[in-house]
């Protein structure tokens, strides 16, 4: 891989830790005023511990500067990782660089961070894997969970190993020069439009009604109303259901008291030979 071309081996042996202990970054939470810094902290530790052993105070100085804020979507904040794991570097072998630089580019890159992945791996990929996952689990197939897993995860743990070297080789000033060129609206763009077309297609092939509703003609045979809605609108009854769902989740309603209502809905209706 290119982006490791520059690395010694001793920082590899340091992002590699660095990569793996990324995996527990959300397993803690300390309140709403630091978030998910525990996690981070103890991510970046290996740099902390390696740059800094020979200076107990420096080493104290970085730990407090890493207790603040830390919340970034975890399959794309390995970059910030990895730059900051450079950034301390710096910090511990050049005595005119500013330490508190290294937390500005950290906060700064948050937000911009967490639009991209949760674009591309909420909004996209996990629609993606779930849609073929869940298409084969309704046929029965063990592949369906098997193939869920392996399409979201996959790339993700490949964005986290590449992303970590790359924040500690590129640095921030990738993520400005995207800014510059205008890549970065281009992405989030494309990204989000293509997670709409994804839910759109999931809605129309996976989202199901049948009504069994039929109006008798006596000496010929019932109308079913089926038939009428589908002549007005194939897929109109889904297509609402799935419209009353997004306009709830925009009000913040809890997503577990939607998915109660629509099972109850079902069931309701199943009972009274609607569908």
């Amino acid at each position: 891989m290119k982006i490791t071309k520059n690395v010694s081996p001793e920082d590899k042996k340091i992002i590699n830790k660095i990569f793996w202990r990324s995996f527990t970054v959300f397993a803690s939470r300390a309140g709403a005023t630091k978030a998910h810094a525990p996690g981070f902290m103890y991510s970046i530790m290996p740099a902390l511990d390696e740059y800094f052993k020979d200076d107990k105070e420096g080493h104290r100085k970085a730990m407090m500067r890493h207790t603040t804020w830390y919340n970034i979507t975890q399959n794309v904040g390995t970059f910030v990782m990895g730059l900051v794991a450079s950034m301390e570097k710096k910090t511990a072998q050049d005595p005119n660089f500013d330490p508190d630089s290294t937390v500005a580019i950290k906060t700064s890159l948050m937000g911009p961070l967490s639009g991209i992945g949760d674009s591309i791996f909420w909004g996209v990929l996990r629609v993606i894997a779930a849609g073929v996952g869940i298409s084969l689990a309704s046929q029965g197939s063990i592949l369906g969970p098997i193939l869920f897993l392996l399409i979201y995860n996959i790339p993700s743990i490949a964005t986290r190993y590449y992303l970590t070297y790359m924040g500690f080789t590129v640095g921030d000033t990738f993520i400005q020069d995207m800014y510059k060129s205008g890549s970065m609206k281009l992405l989030n763009k494309a990204a989000s439009t293509l997670g709409l077309l994804m839910i759109g297609c999931m809605t129309a092939t996976m989202v199901k009604f049948e009504s069994k509703l039929s109006i008798p003609i006596e000496g010929g045979k019932p109308i079913k109303i089926q038939t009428y809605l589908d002549q007005l609108w194939v897929g109109l009854v889904p297509l609402i259901v799935t419209l009353v769902c997004y306009w709830l989740l925009s009000k913040k309603v809890n997503v577990n008291w939607i998915l109660l209502g629509v099972l109850v809905l079902s069931i309701a209706l199943g009972l009274l030979g609607v569908v």
